[in-house]
């Protein structure tokens, strides 16, 4: 197996187990996605947003024994879990933080899905005593993993692959321009369609009812979006997240996360078509040129 295939644990990602015979129905009538397609074999991106429609957290969803977890951001995870008991009501369910038990892990190169029989995103496995599945976002992106902390990295490497850091992975995913949980979306202020959600496959349009579903659904069939969060190539250093983009003298934007000259940016659609036609686009003294990702549909 090829070298390049490369693994790398993700530090920042936690775990919060979902337990209980009313887990799926709990969650689906909180989330953006279908709970009811995660299986064994599948596993989904979802967003929980707030009453207005507004992004609160990232996550995916994917079964494990009795439970289902939700892989998301490791410092908010706490407030995952509060916000989550305030719904509880009822619902014969428990929440419990899991991120001591298990480490999340991203696996990515040329053939990695191959490597371990699995195409396609959110299709998913049993591995080492966890689960692998195809990034439910984008398959370009690899694989995730969950594997129990004290298991170690044996598996990866037996299956080919060689580790390397987050940072790595980090480069592969701005490369790809997919956002990274609240690095890239404004809490209480980001639009999912703004930042590629629909795309990314973490939103059902079919499903019933969930929190900010109304919003979300209106923006998307009055074609109200005007700002896309963009990968933008960056010639200079590296602009601060939160460092605005101006065209002239004019704010058309702010930039998000970024390293080694690339970056994500909230742009206004109508700057993106100037700077096509050659208009710098400007964060301190570093010029953007944005790029449109493949998978990108507007």
């Amino acid at each position: 197996m090829s070298s390049t295939q490369l693994y790398a644990e993700l530090p920042a990602r936690g775990v919060l187990e979902v337990a209980g015979e009313d887990r799926v129905a709990f969650l689906q009538g909180l989330v953006t996605n279908d709970v009811t397609k995660v299986a064994s074999d599948c596993a989904i991106f979802a967003a929980l947003l707030t009453a207005q429609g507004r992004y609160l957290f990232e996550f995916f969803i994917f079964a494990l024994g009795d439970s289902l977890y939700l892989e998301t951001e490791r410092a908010r995870l706490p407030d995952l879990q509060r916000r989550l008991g305030l719904y509880k009501l009822r619902s014969k369910v428990t929440l419990a933080d899991a991120s001591a038990r298990f480490r999340v892990v991203a696996g990515w190169g040329d053939g990695a899905d191959r490597a371990l029989s699995l195409s396609g995103e959110g299709t998913a496995r049993p591995f080492a005593g966890g689960i692998a599945f195809v990034d439910s976002r984008l398959a370009a992106l690899g694989l995730r993993f969950l594997l129990p902390r004290d298991a170690g990295f044996t598996s990866l490497d037996a299956a080919g692959f060689a580790g390397t850091d987050d940072a790595a992975y980090d480069r592969h995913r701005l490369a790809l321009g997919v956002p990274d949980g609240s690095r890239d979306l404004t809490i209480e202020k980001a639009l999912l369609l703004e930042s590629g959600f629909d795309e990314l496959h973490g939103i059902d349009w079919q499903k019933g009812c969930y929190m900010g579903q109304e919003l979300t659904a209106r923006t998307k069939y009055r074609a109200l979006v005007k700002k896309r969060l963009l990968p933008v190539a960056v010639e200079g250093a590296v602009p601060a997240p939160g460092t605005l983009v101006m065209l002239g003298n004019e704010e058309v934007g702010e930039i998000h996360s970024g390293r080694d000259g690339v970056a994500l940016a909230l742009l206004r659609l109508d700057a993106v078509e100037a700077a096509e036609r050659g208009a710098p686009l400007l964060a301190g003294t570093a010029r953007l040129t944005p790029q449109k990702p493949s998978w990108a549909k507007f």
